[in-house]
């Protein structure tokens, strides 16, 4: 198969009505060693910012997203817009589909689905905040890539 693992995708495209951070970027814990989470393929340390999406058709549930930035230093998000809300974009996005199990059907079976983990190089300010942030595809540098 010629795709594997992590495939690259443009933010635009998956987040067309734009994100907002929560909250600051966090060290990625390992659960087994209690130490940060290193990238298996640069060696960088993991950061995870909670984000949610901002597309209207989207469920609660689906729009509650976590994504992984492999970076050097911590990413710094930009300053709140309104209540804890921070409009921001992903440099470097890339998406990996995996499957799973959600339960367990009446009769046993598992009740699985498609999920997707998200990773980026690096984060940046929304190039319009609030007005269809992520429709830009702008490949600029913000200094905090890494990945």
């Amino acid at each position: 198969m010629a795709i594997q693992g992590r495939i690259p995708v443009s933010f635009g495209e998956v987040f067309p009505h734009g994100v907002y951070a929560t909250g600051p970027a966090e060290a990625l814990e390992n659960f087994e060693s209690k130490r940060q989470e290193i990238d298996k393929a640069t060696g960088l340390p993991v950061w995870v910012i909670d984000v949610y999406d901002a597309d209207p058709a989207a469920g609660h549930r689906a729009s509650a997203i976590r994504v992984k930035v492999a970076a050097e230093v911590c990413p710094v998000v930009p300053d709140a817009v309104f209540g804890p809300f921070r409009p921001i974009e992903f440099e470097g996005l890339t998406v990996t589909p995996y499957v799973e199990e959600t339960g367990r059907k009446p009769n046993g079976d598992p009740r699985v689905r498609v999920a997707y983990s998200f990773r980026a190089r690096g984060i940046r300010p929304a190039a319009a905040a609030g007005k269809g942030a992520g429709r830009s595809a702008s490949s600029g540098s913000s200094g905090k890539d890494a990945a």
